[in-house]
């Protein structure tokens, strides 16, 4: 027979009980961003409310598409470039997201650099990471140009269900306008970082304190959220 063991109310490992263990709980939050920076938990709460907006697109995406009695288009036919006179279906699709999905890896060697203070690196790294998203960019501007001229338009299109046009150059576009606001404030960084603004503390907008390159994580949270995104943007519209 086993005996029950009393755990002591005092012990400072465990949490509180009763009404103490209630206001612990609603106290939370104050406990959880106590040693984190303004800036980090504003862009924390700034990628809440964007994953929501992605998420009622999303959410209208998959409404429309199965709520339409017209038939979908298939995106095998829809996103095919022809080369070398065959057509290859999602060839640039697939392009665009290993080019995002490396950019990731750029930014986050950079984040790496910049808490070693290596500024040279960072900076580097912070332009290739800025490049590959104005590479995914312009392949974007060239799969809408291709799409409007084969009569794609938010009200209709030659495939099938006129909703297809409307979702798809409203997400796509939305999201292509956070990869290229990335890409410009990318591109602010990275000049910040090359003349050594945060050794210097040199005074201008987002100027950290001396020595700290917390700002380089900070923007590479705002990256990396714009890369999961473009995933499920690719499940929904490419392979569904």
């Amino acid at each position: 027979m086993t005996e029950s063991i009393e755990r002591p109310t005092s012990d400072p490992l465990l949490p509180p009980v009763g009404l103490r263990g209630v206001a612990a709980d609603l106290s939370s939050d104050q406990r959880a961003f106590k040693n984190v920076s303004w800036g980090k938990a504003m862009m924390w709460i700034f990628l809440l409310s964007d994953t929501f907006i992605f998420g009622c697109f999303l959410l209208a995406y998959m409404t429309a598409r199965m709520s339409t009695i017209v038939a979908w288009p298939n995106p095998s036919e829809v996103f095919a470039l022809t080369i070398g006179g065959k057509e290859i279906p999602l060839i640039l699709i697939a392009i665009m997201t290993f080019v995002l999905i490396s950019s990731s890896g750029t930014m986050a060697m950079a984040v790496n650099f910049g808490y070693r203070r290596d500024r040279r690196k960072t900076a580097a790294l912070m332009l290739a990471t800025a490049a590959l998203g104005a590479t995914f960019v312009g392949m974007q501007a060239f799969e809408w140009t291709k799409l409007i001229r084969e009569g794609v338009r938010p009200w209709e299109n030659p495939w099938g269900a006129a909703q297809f046009g409307s979702s798809f150059f409203m997400i796509t576009g939305f999201h292509g306008t956070h990869v290229s606001i990335g890409v410009l404030f990318l591109l602010i960084m990275a000049r910040k970082v090359w003349r050594g603004d945060f050794d210097q503390e040199r005074r201008g907008f987002f100027t950290s304190r001396k020595g700290s390159y917390e700002i380089v994580e900070i923007t590479g949270l705002y990256w990396h959220f714009v890369d999961l995104v473009w995933v499920f943007i690719f499940a929904f519209f490419y392979l569904w």
